[in-house]
């Protein structure tokens, strides 16, 4: 991988990470994860677990690490392949921090002030507003400017994230001359939005108190069947999209996304049927597409050598390319190295 990236070609280079959470919801997996695995022959792609951005919440050591391996091993489980794409564990590579601290010196305060997620989770964390809360923003930026990425896949609520990192190139460069590539957005295909079974006004979230409002990609056959059953729908019947039909059209919009039918392939296929007939198909839609994961994941976690294996090798990986980036703007800004 590190050798592709200096071929001819010159594929955009593609860089993106998800954090250990413990378990991945359909939403994600749709959202993101999945489609990871469709770029990797189009980019040169590096993937994460950003295990540094999880500390901003107190986390238990022993839970972080099986979390961070469990992570790792979902990644290619859903198809991410090391011999193709860079995919390591952030704190493995130093490179991340220090560049950070670097680009702390370049970012405001004030705009570090109005990231919205900084105001959300302060209210949520109220009793833990950490520095690291508050310029976590400042490693995302060095998490893409280290690899010099075009591309960063993100959804509608990391596009802020972005855009500070361009301000901090356009900066950065500014001064120190041209350091840095000035990353884009990458946005998902329409329709990986997945809300919440529970309450479908609100997105599908690993988080929501209630599990029966999210599917998670490891969950038993039979829960997931049970949960898209206890689904909450709407008013009236017909399976139709509509305004007024938020419950539907979620679980429209996940049957489309698993099945690639269109809407009105849907609507002719149940046409007459009714609410319960519509959810347990869905629910054993997504019970299909998410076994082979399942079974994957399961070979992957019994197979402790070969993931220690692959994520000690991208980590090495990662690191050739990211020191170039650290050592120019180390030299730059006057630091011995």
């Amino acid at each position: 991988m590190s050798e592709q990236m200096q071929t001819p070609e010159k594929k955009p280079i593609v860089l993106s990470g998800i954090q250990p959470s413990g378990l991945i919801t359909i939403g994600n997996y749709l959202g993101a994860v999945k489609n990871w695995s469709e770029i990797q022959e189009k980019y040169n792609c590096l993937f994460m677990i950003a295990n540094l951005h999880a500390t901003t919440v107190r986390q238990d050591p022993a839970a972080l690490r099986r979390n961070t391996l469990e992570g790792y091993a979902m990644l290619l489980a859903c198809g991410i392949d090391p011999e193709r794409s860079i995919v390591f564990i952030q704190s493995q590579n130093p490179h991340h921090a220090e560049l950070m601290w670097a680009l702390n010196c370049f970012t405001q305060f004030g705009e570090l002030s109005r990231m919205t997620q900084f105001k959300d989770k302060s209210a949520k964390y109220s009793d833990n507003i950490n520095a690291g809360l508050f310029t976590y923003p400042v490693l995302m930026a060095a998490d893409i400017l280290l690899y010099q990425a075009n591309l960063v896949p993100v959804g509608a609520d990391q596009n802020q994230h972005v855009e500070l990192a361009r301000d901090i190139v356009k900066r950065v460069n500014g001064i120190m001359g041209n350091v840095f590539t000035e990353p884009e957005c990458l946005f998902p295909k329409a329709g990986a939005k997945i809300m919440s079974l529970n309450d479908p006004t609100k997105k599908m979230s690993k988080s929501d108190p209630n599990p029966k409002g999210y599917v998670a990609v490891l969950d038993p056959r039979d829960t997931i069947i049970k949960k898209f059953k206890s689904a909450v729908t709407d008013s009236g019947s017909g399976i139709y999209r509509a305004d007024d039909k938020a419950g539907i059209s979620n679980l429209m919009t996940i049957y489309s996304a698993f099945t690639g039918k269109t809407d009105e392939q849907i609507v002719a296929e149940f046409e007459g049927k009714g609410y319960g007939d519509f959810k347990v198909a869905v629910g054993e839609v997504v019970a299909d597409a998410v076994a082979p994961v399942q079974s994957r994941f399961n070979e992957l976690m019994a197979d402790k050598a070969y993931l220690e294996k692959c994520y000690t090798e991208g980590a090495e990986k990662a690191m050739r390319i990211s020191r170039r980036t650290r050592d120019k703007v180390y030299k730059k800004m006057g630091f011995t190295l």
